[in-house]
Order: structure tokens, then sequence, then C-alpha cells
């Protein structure tokens, strides 16, 4: 097994892409950052790399400083190469299936100082929940708003990026018509994004409320609001991500029609 590195977006191998593509579902968040990527965001110290056994390519993973090494569905087996690979680079956090992710940990070196514990879900059958306002797509004048709750929601669900600027990434999704807004009587009460369609997959996320608009189902309407646009756009795999310590929105994506895949772990590093 012999894991390669670079820095330069354009080496990174076809193969690579294609291994990534076989399997959207477990590798959705890799394909969606080099989606990104490919549109011009977050060039600054990447790093991309994928795992060659003979002449196939067996696995990838990058990283996007400041946010934590993305691992996708690589070989257990090969996670002590990776660690030793990329050693001696600043690494904050890694992210990826549990068990890859805390085998980066053990074989790092490193020493875990939070865990996020995540699941990955899947939708089946969409259903519509007890609708409470309207939704519709995010434009221009809603992005410095936007920016402002997607701020929040980093420092409730990722503290540890809670002072990065989400401005840059705001404008590309919402020019990309990525974010929907619910409102109730002319005002907006909740945000969802969704990722454009990628060979059929789509990730919602993120799902946010203010605190004050809590608990009147405005969650459930604006991830299924998110869900049909990604449908619309031409998705036919719908994938979402939930904190596990959250009760709630575990409860609230299953009765809308998602259905658990795996479990994943973001783990930040001393």
């Amino acid at each position: 097994m012999l894991w390669t590195f670079t820095s330069v977006l354009d080496e990174f191998p076809g193969a690579a892409d294609a291994w990534l593509r076989r399997d959207p579902v477990r590798n959705t968040v890799a394909l969606t950052v080099l989606g990104r990527l490919r549109h011009g965001l977050w060039n600054e110290g990447l790093m991309l790399g994928w795992l060659t056994e003979g002449d196939e390519v067996r696995g990838a993973v990058l990283h996007t400083p400041p946010y934590s090494l993305v691992l996708a569905d690589i070989p257990l087996r090969s996670v002590p190469s990776l660690a030793e690979g990329l050693r001696g680079r600043e690494i904050t956090g890694v992210s990826g299936p549990v068990a890859q992710a805390g085998a980066y940990v053990a074989t790092s070196g490193r020493r875990e100082l939070s865990r996020i514990s995540q699941r990955l879900y899947r939708l089946g059958e969409l259903r519509p929940p007890s609708l409470s306002g309207t939704v519709r797509v995010a434009g221009d004048d809603d992005i410095e708003p936007a920016a402002e709750w997607i701020r929040a929601f980093m420092a409730e669900a990722e503290p540890g990026h809670a002072e990065d600027d989400p401005l840059p990434q705001v404008k590309h999704r919402v020019g990309q018509g990525e974010f929907v807004l619910l409102e109730d009587e002319g005002r907006p009460v909740a945000l969802a994004g969704f990722s454009l369609p990628i060979i059929g997959m789509s990730r919602i996320g993120p799902v946010y409320t203010p605190p004050e608009s809590r608990g009147r189902g405005y969650g459930s309407s604006v991830t299924y609001g998110a869900t049909r646009a990604a449908q619309d756009a031409g998705a036919d795999l719908v994938l979402l991500f939930t904190d596990l310590a959250n009760p709630t929105s575990n409860s609230i994506y299953q009765t809308l029609g998602y259905r658990p895949v795996a479990d994943y772990a973001s783990i930040a590093l001393a």
C-alpha cells in the first residue's frame, strides 16, 4: 500500500475520483468537499491524498485547513500508513467513519480532545411533516443574515470552528441556489442547505432554527423543503448527518423518511 499526497488539485488522479464515486453514500463528504474545491473554495493549505495497491486506487483523503482531515471510507488497514505519511502536518482534527477516525487517532500519536458522534442517514420515502410556514430559495439579500445564522450554528454544533468566517461559503452556496429559508408570516424562521447533486447524490446541511423559534416544527419543515429542493435539482440519493447527542433531530429526520446508514465521528486533536 502506498499513500501519495499533493497540494495541487489538478494532480488528484481521475482514478481516485472514480474510487470516491463508486460509493457516493459513504464518501459523501469527500465528494462534496472536492466539488467545492473545484469551484475555487479552500485552496490555501490544501492536501489531497490517495492510496494505491499495485495499479489500483483503494482510498482517498482530503485536508482543507483549518477544517479536519476528511477520511473517505478507506480500508481500515491503511490507516497506520496514512498517519505515518501525514506525521508533521498540522492537523487539528479528523472526520470520517467511526472505526477509521478512531484508528487514525490511535496510530497518529495524537491525543483526542473531544468527539462529536454522528450518524449518516439516507432518505427512503420522503414523508411531509405538518408544514409550518413557506419555503423559498435564499437570494442575495439573504446572504448576510444567513451568514449570521451559520455562525450561530457553528458555535453550537462545531465550537472549534466558531471563529471561522462562513461568508465566502454562504455567498457561493446562495449563488448556487443551495440554501432555502422557511418563512412564517413573512419572517425567516429557519434555514437549511443542500448540495447540488454529484452523480445523483445530494447532502442536506446545515439545518438551523434560532433558539427563539424552536419547538414549533420549523426544523422539520425546512428540512423537508431542502430535501424537495435537492430532488428537484436532480438528486435521487439524499443524505444527511445528525449529531447523536441530539435525540430531537434524529427523531425528526426519521419521521421525514431518513434511515440510518453508518456511524461517523469528528474528533478534535491535541
